[in-house]
């Protein structure tokens, strides 16, 4: 018998937490599967249109696709998450969720689809290139490459770089009218339109999720009631450290390092073991500041859907 595509309800999300536990290859990402998909699904439910279909067969899911329409561009449609149950592989459900998400997305206005996070809430950047299956997909259905993306890695055991003090850097800031502190709720808005003016993007929501939340934190600095810069932890996944920013006039300073590793030693005191930096830029300031390594390699597809279909 074939799978059945259907719309799932959210009070089914505990079966799909177990599905994606199951169906996520990386330990990693089966392990946080509960936050990727509160994120994805429960909270990105707030501020745009997501889709949430399953394949089914009998009573049983078999698997489960998660999209969504881009905030900053109505055209533009996501798939955030797709996971198949092992012994469903290579039977086409993959390809039938990606063809029901091409659908329920172009009814929703979006003219491209994209295999690529989607902030503020995403779990990966796009597609691991260990999830080969889902590579195969991709390519099958007409998806071409458009760009890499990297994580990198810090490990946050006793003795790592990434944990080293800051207390000498943090006095000699202080020196300079600089102070370094937890951001705190009361901070979002200075915080947020920070992030939006001098950055742009997404990384306003990001933070939205990070300051005051369990299991996620901010860090900032500050002078004279100015904000100099910001670093984030724990959005969409806990060990998953970002976004973080300092303001053009303060590079060089030193405030960067001092935020990160203020951030990376609260994930520690959590009990994480590795932080993922996700979707990195500069590649040199995080290895040098943190020992972080380039571990997680990602490919983005896109394709035009038909809306008229």
């Amino acid at each position: 018998m074939d799978a059945e595509i259907i719309e799932l309800a959210v009070d089914r999300l505990p079966a799909v937490v177990d599905l994606c536990r199951r169906a996520l290859d990386l330990p990693e990402d089966a392990a946080e599967a509960p936050a990727i998909l509160d994120a994805l699904v429960t909270r990105a439910a707030g501020d745009r249109p997501v889709v949430l279909v399953g394949a089914v067969r009998g009573a049983e899911l078999v698997g489960v696709l998660v999209g969504s329409v881009s905030q900053r561009d109505a055209r533009l449609g996501h798939v955030d998450l797709m996971a198949v149950a092992p012994a469903e592989r290579r039977r086409g459900v993959g390809r039938a969720l990606l063809a029901e998400a091409e659908r329920r997305l172009a009814e929703l206005g979006a003219t491209e689809l994209l295999l690529a996070g989607n902030p503020p809430y995403y779990a990966w950047p796009g597609i691991d290139v260990r999830y080969t299956p889902a590579v195969c997909v991709a390519l099958r259905l007409g998806y071409r490459q458009d760009r890499t993306a990297w994580n990198m890695t810090a490990d946050l055991a006793d003795g790592s770089p990434a944990l080293r003090s800051t207390a000498d850097a943090e006095r000699r800031l202080a020196d300079q009218g600089v102070t370094v502190r937890r951001a705190e709720p009361a901070d979002l808005p200075a915080l947020t339109a920070f992030a939006r003016t001098t950055f742009g993007g997404a990384w306003d929501g990001e933070l939205a999720g990070s300051v005051g939340r369990p299991g996620a934190g901010a860090h900032l600095a500050e002078r004279d009631g100015e904000v100099l810069g910001f670093a984030a932890y724990g959005s969409s996944r806990p060990s998953w450290f970002g976004p973080m920013g300092t303001a053009p006039a303060a590079e060089g300073s030193g405030i960067g390092g001092v935020l990160l590793r203020r951030c990376l030693r609260d994930q520690a005191a959590a009990g994480i073991g590795a932080a993922q930096i996700g979707w990195v830029g500069p590649v040199p300031f995080y290895s040098g500041s943190a020992g972080a390594r380039i571990e997680r390699v990602f490919f983005l597809y896109r394709k035009p859907i038909d809306s008229a279909k």
